[in-house]
């Protein structure tokens, strides 16, 4: 188990290949260089930012914990909805009405594409600054540069980063999915009592999904692998570890966690694709042939 406590964690600038003010917080994140690597991080957006319609090579999950964010004709997230913004979809453009504050979790997806660390596109944006300019997610290379003039930033980034073009896979779902949790019941888990939950969804073959749990004063609740958790309300322990408001746990594949409630606790469940078929990036696929 791997737990941070998220309020310890400083904000840093980030997102300057979009337009705008962006911080985050990077909480946890998977093995760089792998098909199931991740990011969770929470982002806070002030009203200058924006990003134009787009689309990743990588799944995110999105819950929004402050404000609100507009994705124009994909619809607005306000505080306690989830998006499941699917690879290969195309959303946006983002805004945010003032300062906006999101716990986001990305992911390689069912592609098997994988997903670049922030390390990597921090550093690929670097590179890139070099031989051209980023401006409102769009880089813009050098006129004695060779290749594409306009990219998408990130998509940039990301050829730069591999050094071959970027394949969006075709998207298993048509636009992102927006999520009222408000318009959910809450049911029993099975074998906790005192523990109530609210499956929000599960997606792609590979089966990555989101859920509520509400876990009661003195009661336990135990914590399955694979999957990333955010505290959002209460305080206890886990695995006799404190967590409260923004605490973050990562489970890996085969690992479990007793968490036990002193007040009315809430967490986010993010439930990481089974990519266990998918042992190597399709770049070193092809390489090894």
């Amino acid at each position: 188990m791997n737990i941070v406590q998220g309020d310890e964690v400083e904000w840093k600038r980030g997102l300057q290949h979009r337009g705008g003010t962006f911080h985050y917080r990077h909480l946890l994140e998977g093995e760089p260089g792998t098909v199931g690597n991740f990011h969770l991080g929470i982002g806070q957006q002030e009203g200058d930012f924006v990003s134009p319609r787009h689309r990743h090579n990588f799944d995110q999950f999105r819950y929004q914990l402050e404000g609100v964010s507009n994705f124009n004709r994909n619809g607005k997230m306000t505080a306690g909805m989830l998006g499941y913004f699917p690879e290969g979809a195309a959303y946006g453009p983002q805004s945010s009405e003032g300062r906006s504050v999101t716990a986001v979790l990305q992911f390689g997806g069912a592609s098997g594409n994988g997903y670049l660390s922030p390390r990597e596109v921090a550093a690929g944006t670097e590179e890139l600054k070099k031989i051209g300019t980023f401006e409102g997610g769009v880089f813009r290379r050098n006129d004695d540069g060779e290749g594409r003039r306009n990219s998408d930033a990130y998509q940039a980034i990301w050829e730069h980063v591999h050094g071959r073009r970027m394949d969006y896979p075709k998207p298993r779902y048509r636009d992102p999915i927006i999520v009222d949790p408000r318009n959910y019941d809450w049911l029993p888990a099975a074998g906790m009592p005192g523990v109530r939950e609210k499956p929000l969804g599960a997606f792609t073959e590979r089966q990555c999904a989101a859920l509520l749990i509400a876990i009661a004063p003195g009661a336990s609740y135990r914590a399955g692998g694979r999957s990333v958790y955010l505290v959002l309300t209460g305080v206890g322990v886990a695995q006799d570890v404190p967590y409260r408001q923004l605490t973050a746990l990562h489970l890996a594949q085969g690992e479990t966690a007793t968490v036990v409630a002193r007040d009315e606790t809430e967490l986010l469940r993010l439930v990481l694709p089974d990519l266990s078929a998918l042992a190597f990036l399709p770049a070193q696929v092809r390489a090894a042939e």
